[in-house]
């Protein structure tokens, strides 16, 4: 296996984290990577964090933002920048074990899958386990993942070869943006599937977008009107299984 992966990271006020999150990159038994590090805005540390590693490794590639304009936009700088056959994504706080990128590049060519994605262990803010996420649909449809989202994006590979070279963009709302990749994809009827295997670790932090479910609601139903167009009784119809799969999640 030969072929890049281009890793795309957006990045705000990391300094508590983004070291850990390039090091799970480093371990990483595939070697053929590019880590697009795209910071938005950030104000703290994080960014000197990064050029320590950037004069390190060439692989790792910094890219500055003047002013924060949210992770939907970050995330798009970082795929037209990209130059790799696969695309993944990793946020500057989570964590990927140390085979990801071989094992999901190995099920991607077994499968001949456009997407694909993976089960992930949730973790706090300080590393504890706190449960493991398994994928309850290994070959989602489009209404599937209208329901619910289930594909963590940190898990989230793409191989542009089999798009012919086309590159995907997420839609630019404040969350859910990766939701809306995925459907776009689907939309589109390519083969996505999922790989049960545990391959990354998500990490959980109160006062985060995702985290707050009223402020997640209210971005997931602008997703349904606004970026997938679909009528105000469909959407109430998809909102209400949106609510109860995240009810399910969370117990």
């Amino acid at each position: 296996m030969t072929d890049l992966v281009s890793i795309i990271t957006p990045m705000y006020n990391s300094e508590a984290y983004i070291e850990e999150t390039i090091k799970s990159v480093i371990d990483q038994s595939y070697e053929k990577w590019e880590m697009l590090i795209i910071d938005d805005g950030s104000i703290d540390n994080s960014i000197n964090i990064v050029k320590g590693y950037v004069k390190c490794d060439k692989r790792i590639k910094l890219i500055e933002k003047e002013k924060n304009q949210g992770a939907a936009i970050t995330r798009n700088i970082g795929i037209k920048e990209s130059i790799g056959r696969y695309i993944a994504f990793l946020d500057s706080d989570d964590l990927w074990m140390s085979t990801k990128l071989e094992d999901q590049i190995i099920f991607m060519r077994n499968n001949k899958t456009v997407l694909s994605y993976s089960s992930y262990e949730k973790i706090d803010e300080l590393g504890n386990h706190l449960k493991n996420v398994n994928i309850i649909k290994t070959r989602p449809t489009y209404h599937d993942l209208l329901k619910s989202n289930h594909i963590g994006c940190l898990t989230a590979m793409i191989d542009l070869k089999l798009m012919n070279g086309e590159k995907p963009y997420m839609p630019n709302i404040k969350t859910r943006h990766d939701h809306g990749l995925w459907l776009s994809i689907l939309l589109k009827g390519y083969k996505v599937m999922g790989n049960p295997k545990v391959l990354a670790k998500y990490r959980h932090r109160p006062g985060s977008i995702s985290f707050s479910k009223v402020r997640s609601g209210y971005y997931q139903w602008k997703l349904y009107r606004h970026v997938e167009g679909i009528n105000i009784f469909y959407s109430i119809y998809y909102m209400i299984h949106w609510a109860w799969f995240g009810m399910l999640k969370r117990m």
